[in-house]
């Protein structure tokens, strides 16, 4: 059966073995994969790490290989941040030479996350304002409804969550 077997051969790196400083002092791509994984939480971020990747791949002497490798990987990592940064992503083939239309992309993709996250912050704003007004029991559901800029259905469901 040890013929049938699997010989693999593998290099170990651990990325939590080294601080950010330590990362960005390496210069290399294998560093700049790190630095795309740390900042995908972060849109103004992340389109600074891609910046930074497809610099250290220009500047690799394999960079034709490592350019195909690491833009599909990439597309893979990027997919999981939804659909915006997946479309954002369809047209790029290769990091080096699609570097401004992909930041463009990622730059448009921000700026919708943003525009996202506000839209939220005022939801959440209105939704505690309407919780406040119900406690103070002062305005019937039209008027908070009205007040806070939430469908009257919310309210009213905001209403019944509320202790009596």
């Amino acid at each position: 059966m040890r013929v049938y077997q699997p010989h693999l051969r593998y290099y170990l790196v651990n990325e939590s073995a080294f601080s950010e400083e330590e990362l960005a002092q390496r210069d290399t791509p294998l560093s700049g994969i790190f630095e795309v994984e740390k900042a995908s939480k972060d849109a103004d971020a992340l389109q600074e790490a891609v910046q930074h990747l497809a610099a250290r791949i220009r500047a690799h002497p394999e960079k034709a290989r490592l350019d195909e490798v690491i833009t599909r990987w990439l597309k893979r990592h990027l997919k999981r941040l939804g659909a915006e940064a997946e479309k954002a992503l369809e047209q790029v083939n290769s990091l080096v030479e699609d570097n401004a239309m992909l930041a463009e992309n990622l730059q448009t993709w921000a700026e919708k996350e943003r525009q996202k996250g506000e839209q939220r912050g005022r939801q959440e704003n209105a939704r505690e304002t309407a919780i406040n007004l119900l406690a103070l029991g002062l305005l019937d559901d039209d008027q908070i409804a009205q007040t806070t800029g939430l469908p009257l259905d919310e309210v009213k469901a905001l209403r019944s969550d509320q202790p009596h």
